[in-house]
């Protein structure tokens, strides 16, 4: 059976967890790739740890979690853990679950060294970009004193958030997504609009 790109997304990551090791830099603030991988851990297997991940007064709980896993598993354990994938259950929705997340976090290893290039994958263009027109409002939600208009070339647009002035992000579906998810400062896209719109965007914090 072919794999799902969520799967493929998994893999790479994972391949590329291991070439880097477990003391290499991401673009996740203050995490190195041990904790990237403890965090993919956690999401996928510990349930109860899981807001946390979203509200920061459940964020000693994952954080306690993660560390709990590397002493543990160790790096390699971690690795084997994500590479087998979610548990059954989670296994069902995988693509519509997971896609994003390891999208994301395997550009947060590509990225985080010099040299690295966008990839020229329609296929995964053209995946990720409806994914993103889905939660384009939930990611643009801490955006003030703007609107938003994403466009992808060859895709369409979706408006992220109504408002005046507007600022209109263009670029492929792989780089809106990064943007989308407070990785503006690699994210090769083009922005037009009035200097308070422009403002407003930079300031954002764009996290899911």
């Amino acid at each position: 059976m072919a794999q799902s790109l969520a799967q493929s997304e998994r893999q790479a990551l994972c391949n590329l967890l291991e070439e880097r090791g477990p003391l290499a830099p991401t673009l996740c603030e203050g995490w190195t790739t041990s904790d990237l991988a403890a965090h993919l851990f956690v999401r996928d297997s510990r349930p109860l740890a899981l807001p946390g991940i979203l509200l920061k007064s459940f964020a000693g709980v994952t954080e306690r979690e993660m560390e709990k896993a590397k002493r543990e598993l160790g790096y390699g354990g971690l690795i084997r853990r994500i590479r087998s994938g979610p548990p059954l259950p989670i296994r069902v929705v995988d693509s519509q679950v997971n896609l994003l997340e390891y999208f994301v976090h395997h550009e947060d290893l590509r990225r985080s060294e010099d040299g690295w290039e966008p990839r020229q994958d329609t296929t995964l263009d053209a995946a990720l970009w409806p994914a993103l027109r889905r939660g384009a409002r939930l990611m643009a939600r801490r955006l003030r004193g703007a609107g938003l208009e994403l466009a992808a070339p060859a895709y369409g647009s979706v408006v992220a958030r109504e408002g005046a002035p507007l600022a209109r992000v263009s670029g492929a579906p792989q780089e809106l997504v990064l943007l989308m998810f407070g990785r503006g400062k690699v994210a090769r896209v083009e922005v037009e609009g009035p200097d308070a719109a422009r403002s407003a965007l930079d300031a954002a914090n764009f996290r899911i």
